[in-house]
This record gives C-alpha cells, sequence and structure tokens, in this order.
C-alpha cells in the first residue's frame, strides 16, 4: 500500500473511532424529571429527581429546590417546568411566573431560563403587562404552562404557552405562541396563535416522531368533557392542516393534567401525566404515540410530591454532574 493511501485510511480509522468515542460518550442513560410540588408558595419552585427506567425517581439536593423561586420570578413562585436540551450545546427551560395563593387567574407572564451545566441557569422574566402595553395582552390573566421547541424551517426556539385576557379579547385559554430572541432573554414580537381549540385548552406538550411528524398533546377544560387530546402535524405552522386523533388519550377516568411525553431508552414513548385530584402521576407506555396503555403510578410520599413537570434523557456524565451540584444525604 501506497504511504498517501496508508496515511488516508488511518484517518477514516482514527476519526471513525472518535466518532464511536464521542457516540459512547454522549450516549442517554438516565432521566431528568423537573417538577414543583404543589400549591403553597414555598412548593412553586423548581426540583430536579432522576431515574434510570424512566419510572422509579431518586431525588436531587435532597428534595430540595435547585434554584429559588424567589431569585428568579416577579411573582416568587414558579410552577409547570418544560426542560429542553438545545440543539447549540445550551438546555432551556421555561416556567409559570405565579403563586396560585394570589389566584388562579393572578400570573402576569414567565420566566425563560438557560444553561450550559444544568446547574447554573440565566433567567429573564416576560412581564405581558408591560412588554404588550397598549395591546390586549395587557390585559392577560393568565399565561401558563410554556413549552420550547426548536423550529427547524425558522432556525429559532417557539416558545407556546395559554392566554387568558380579562377584556373578552381572549374569552377562554387559548394557546399561542412566539418565537424566543438569540439569547433567550425575551420574546420577538406580539404572540399569534398557535391553535385553537374552540373551547379552553391548556398544557399543550410536543414531541416529534423518528418519521418527523409532530404530535401535539394538550388539556381540554370548559364545559365539555376534560381529558387529554392529540394532534398530528407535518408542519407547525397551520394548526388548521391539523388531524386530531379520536378519544382522549390518559388511561384512567381520574382527572389529569400536565401531560408530558417523551421517549424511552429501550424504545417507545411514555406519556406521563399529573393525577392532580388523587396525588399521583400516571406513566404511560406506547409504540406509536397513537395508543397508550398506563404502566405505573408513582409513589408520591415523603420529600418526593412532584406536579405538572417534564422529563428528558440525559448522559451518564451529565448525571454525574448534577449529583455532584444537587447531592442527597445518601449520596447515591
Amino acid at each position: 500500500m501506497k504511504k498517501s493511501n496508508l496515511i488516508q485510511s488511518l484517518v477514516i480509522v482514527l476519526t471513525f473511532a472518535s466518532c464511536l468515542t464521542l457516540q459512547a460518550k454522549n450516549k442517554m442513560s438516565a432521566y431528568l424529571f423537573a417538577y414543583f410540588t404543589g400549591n403553597a408558595p414555598e412548593q412553586e419552585q423548581i426540583h430536579f429527581a432522576y431515574s434510570y427506567d424512566g419510572f422509579n425517581f431518586e431525588l436531587l439536593n435532597d428534595g430540595k429546590p435547585i434554584i429559588g423561586s424567589d431569585s428568579i420570578a416577579i411573582m416568587k413562585g414558579v410552577r409547570d417546568p418544560h426542560i429542553l436540551r438545545g440543539n447549540d450545546g445550551y438546555f432551556y427551560m421555561v416556567v409559570t411566573d405565579m403563586q396560585c395563593s394570589r389566584g388562579w387567574s393572578s400570573n402576569r407572564g414567565i420566566v425563560l431560563m438557560r444553561s450550559k451545566d444544568m446547574v447554573q441557569w440565566e433567567h429573564h422574566t416576560v412581564h405581558f403587562p408591560e412588554k404588550y402595553k397598549g395591546t390586549n395582552l395587557e390585559h392577560v390573566t393568565r399565561v401558563w404552562a410554556p413549552q420550547t421547541i426548536f423550529d427547524v424551517k425558522a432556525q429559532k426556539y417557539l416558545v407556546y404557552f395559554s392566554l387568558l385576557t380579562d377584556d373578552g379579547s381572549i374569552p377562554y385559554d387559548r394557546v399561542y405562541c412566539a418565537y424566543a430572541n438569540a439569547d433567550f432573554s425575551d420574546l420577538e414580537g406580539t404572540p399569534q396563535i398557535f391553535f385553537d381549540y374552540q373551547q379552553a385548552a391548556i398544557d399543550t406538550d410536543i414531541v416529534q416522531d423518528e418519521h418527523g411528524t409532530y404530535h401535539i398533546f394538550f388539556k381540554t377544560e370548559g364545559s365539555r368533557v376534560k381529558g387529554l387530546k392529540h394532534y398530528v402535524a407535518r408542519d407547525l405552522s397551520d394548526w388548521k392542516s391539523w388531524r386530531m386523533v379520536d378519544g382522549y388519550c390518559q388511561d384512567t377516568k381520574e382527572a389529569v393534567e400536565g401531560a408530558g411525553v417523551f421517549p424511552l431508552l429501550e424504545g417507545g414513548w411514555c406519556l406521563m401525566y399529573d393525577c392532580y385530584m388523587n396525588g399521583h402521576y400516571q406513566f404511560c407506555k406506547s409504540d406509536d404515540l397513537l395508543f397508550f396503555k398506563a404502566y405505573k403510578n408513582t409513589e408520591t410520599k415523603g420529600a418526593f410530591t412532584p406536579r405538572h413537570g417534564t422529563i428528558m434523557q440525559i448522559t451518564k456524565k451529565e448525571l454525574k454532574r448534577l449529583k455532584k451540584a444537587f447531592p442527597t444525604a445518601s449520596g447515591k
């Protein structure tokens, strides 16, 4: 073999080996659960727990908040944390800026958060009455359960949430969206309707399957039967083209909210939801994101009493870093 060909072959082999090493290093091996714990002001905080199977969780930080709500939120309380792994090396988290002890129509904005390591978080509030003064959004009484998804076409992060106003312009909780700016410190422009279910819709969660299809889950409120509904779509920008899946997603007769969908390490998907009237979470499994079967109820006791949150996969290295930053007394 010529020397040049030998060098070229070695480069290819070493590059391939480096790729395998990088893939092994970045292989997902656990789950991180971001949640809050209850309706009292001291419970409206961001908590972390981890799991190796996606169903049984161990506390981080001895069950204490990983960041104080009074340091990040105008209302000194936060709810409904949604955590997302970005495609740019950052992790993103958005939360409802609210204390429900002041009333269910008392929140006026959201908190945008960004981190390189899930330990130290930048944070910025978006206070709708101030930011959108002079528009109908000055009159918001609820900005509920924000979440984020990366829009590949726009190359931006899209933030979506439910809005309600007291001037009649948004008469029921309707889902709106807006792009975040480049450093995730604010929203660009005025929020636009993301979709309109023609009655109250809250707690929207979106995932994309291996075929590129989006699955949009949300909770219905109002006079009709309440439950988790589901759209499928190829294009998030045209909600009138979305297809509604028949029936309800939850596999229970209990009252539910806070749907969260995530891929399982072994394949397939999990749909979890907060059985808020009965004090537990229920986890369901699905192979196709269309039919869900109840698999496990959490045992919520002691310091682990999760409310509306989200789960994402993490690597072994990331979990090690989180355990070091937020240790538990047991040292697990």
